[in-house]
């Protein structure tokens, strides 16, 4: 252990209940509260039934509804009605659908500081704003959890960010994080925590850190952490929940593994420009490129002073004609406040279309944009198609460029704009609603409940265990940075399958290749070859439901993103590293593969050896695997090593 202590450290080591302490090592951390959304929680609370173990037993959990509501049929309705049952049968909170995004919402209602947090949504860090240890992870983790299960992590490298300065007008906390992408890409922060220190803390605000946090994801850290200071208090304070506060911190000189050094006063604004969140180019390179959309909103950036920064921009202006401006506010405490304030008549003058508050367009929920269309958008991901429009231009960028560009109708910098703008107060205290939230049962009452079940849910897929040998094709070879949306796409035509893995699994890699469901049900078995950064993006665990529903046993990569391999192991699938990373241009889509003694490899550890019996070669394979690891695969996944244990 450090003698100096980062604040990462401190948070899991109040947590830690096996392993060691330090980088690179398993550790398990005790979950106190946990949070799903309803693309990823029909799943999860099916996992959990599976378990058998009847009510949660973390110190809070919350079932929220804000992915999928959009309603073209039955599907949705029928999985808020099973997740509403199950948050009455198994203990948790509900959010009903419209309340807010979940994010948002536990950052009012329900964040505390030094707690530990896990949510079936990547980006479940946005909590790490108020001083918590908050990490995404797939459902399975999640019901784990609730079971009362450790959660477990390689024990981070701590990549201090210091900030100092203040940032100057209309450059926001977007640019900032922005910033960090810039500097260390989409994969830079795997196996990684970034932790804020340093004086330029003391002028952000709670939901300024959140957006910070939110996006950290993009890096692939597995969280995001701020200090609890008097910033953290005077947010508490706003939503009558002062009695929560804590003050935390790293200890004076704390041990970083890597300081990056960010002096926020030179910033200015930033985009990711199409199609990926590390294209980051200056705002002033891009202006004058026209558009024909802006979106603002999502869990990265729907707060009141998100939203009231864009109203204050747009008040007695107008939307330029042929750009479509869509608002989505983060939660209905959000949406109040802003009309209480007049900032919601100012958006709908300058023509917004104000939207539910929920995710909507960010997961592709509605709101493609036109072929070939520009869309600015305040959210997190621009990945290829997640849009709905596969060959639409997607940038991200912060409120107050998304603002500005909409009346202009181009890119353009609002720092060269002229636009004169009136501050619009936060307010002292927010006005708390509850009605949407529905509490947990009584033991007594939750005895009572039935799961409601729709026809399109069905059980949980088969998990088996893992054979002593594999034999079978490549039935898929694909490049780097491939996306869990690749593998597995969201949008309103394949979400409303999430309950239904038979059924989204026609879907499985369909924009890249169409044909690959069909090949890999042919197959009975096969394995998938990818590149360098395999799975990154959302913690949905369909993009490993899917590939296990059609026969996938191994996946081999150059690297994996922290959630999706932890996800495939947790399916049964085995995630394998190509000890030469050239090796992966010697094995192509076809090719039948052979590895010998694998049970005994997953046992053991160390090389394993692949025979492409197509071209010849022989290519060496690493298992790197901590021994629960192991147990998990052997068994053929975690629900049957949980099962197995009971």
């Amino acid at each position: 252990m450090k003698n100096k202590l980062t604040l990462t450290d401190k948070l899991i080591a109040a947590h830690a209940t096996s392993g060691n302490l330090s980088a690179g090592e398993e550790v398990g951390i005790k979950i106190d509260c946990t949070l799903t959304q309803d693309a990823t929680g029909t799943m999860a609370y099916l996992e959990f039934d599976a378990m058998g173990i009847g009510r949660v037993k973390t110190e809070l959990s919350v079932a929220y509804v804000d992915h999928n509501t959009l309603g073209t049929g039955f599907e949705n309705a029928d999985d808020h009605r099973f997740l509403a049952s199950a948050a009455k049968k198994f203990g948790l909170w509900y959010s009903r659908p419209g309340n807010g995004i979940c994010h948002q919402v536990n950052l009012e209602r329900f964040g505390v500081p030094g707690k530990t947090l896990l949510g079936s949504d990547s980006h479940t860090p946005t909590a790490g704003a108020l001083g918590m240890l908050a990490i995404g992870a797939g459902g399975l983790d999640v019901a784990a959890a609730m079971g009362g299960e450790p959660y477990y992590i390689k024990y981070p490298y701590v990549i201090g960010i210091e900030l100092t300065g203040k940032l100057q007008p209309f450059v926001s906390a977007k640019d900032v994080i922005l910033e960090v992408l810039r500097r260390i890409s989409v994969k830079g922060g795997v196996g990684c925590v970034l932790e804020y220190f340093g004086p330029g803390l003391s002028s952000l605000t709670v939901t300024q850190r959140a957006t910070i946090a939110n996006m950290g994801a993009e890096t692939g850290a597995t969280s995001s952490v701020f200090p609890s200071d008097e910033m953290t208090l005077d947010f508490l304070r706003r939503h009558g929940r002062e009695d929560a506060w804590r003050p935390l911190a790293a200890d004076e000189g704390a041990e970083y593994d890597k300081i990056i050094k960010i002096d926020l006063s030179t910033l200015e604004p930033l985009a990711a420009c199409p199609h990926s969140p590390d294209n980051i180019k200056p705002v002033s390179e891009l202006a004058g490129t026209r558009i024909n959309q802006v979106c603002i909103g999502s869990c990265t950036n729907s707060s009141f002073a998100d939203l009231a920064a864009a109203a204050s921009i747009l008040c007695g202006r107008q939307v330029a004609e042929g750009v479509s401006l869509t608002v989505s506010p983060g939660s209905r405490e959000v949406l109040s406040a802003l009309t209480k304030a007049g900032a919601t008549k100012m958006l709908l003058d300058a023509g917004a279309r104000l939207l539910e508050c929920t995710c909507g367009p960010c997961i592709g929920m509605g709101q493609s944009p036109e072929s070939g269309g520009v869309s600015l958008r305040t959210f997190n991901r621009n990945f290829k198609g997640r849009s709905g429009t596969a060959d639409a231009g997607i940038y991200i960028v912060s409120p107050e460029v998304a603002a500005v560009s909409a009346i202009y109708g181009v890119i353009t910098d609002p720092r060269t704009a002229g636009i004169e703008v009136t501050h619009i107060p936060e307010p002292d205290i927010y006005e708390r609603n509850d009605n949407m939230l529905i509490p947990p049962l009584t033991e007594e009452e939750s005895a009572k409940v039935e799961l409601a079940f729709g026809p399109n849910i069905k059980p949980f897929p088969e998990q088996k265990p893992f054979p002593e040998k594999l034999s079978c094709i490549c039935s898929l070879a694909v490049g780097d940075n491939i996306t869990t949306d690749d593998i597995m796409p969201a949008g309103s035509k394949i979400l409303p399958l999430r309950s239904n893995i038979p059924a989204i699994s026609e879907y499985c890699f369909s924009g890249i290749d169409p044909t690959f469901p069909a090949r890999a049900k042919a197959a009975g078995e096969s394995i998938i070859v990818g590149g360098q950064n395999y799975g990154q993006g959302s913690s949905r665990e369909h993009a490993a439901l899917a590939p296990l529903y059609l026969g996938v046993r191994a996946v081999i990569a150059v690297s994996f993103a922290r959630i999706h391999r932890s996800n495939l192991i947790n399916m049964g699938i085995i995630p394998l590293t190509f000890i030469n990373p050239s090796d992966r241009e010697n094995i192509s889509q076809g090719d039948f593969l052979i590895i010998d003694d694998l049970s005994e490899r997953i046992k053991t550890g160390g090389q394993i050896t692949l025979k492409n019996e197509t071209n010849g070669r022989i290519i060496p394979l690493e298992c790197k695997l901590g021994e629960r690891e192991r147990e998990l695969l052997l068994a053929g996944g975690l629900l049957r090593y949980i099962k197995s244990k009971a």
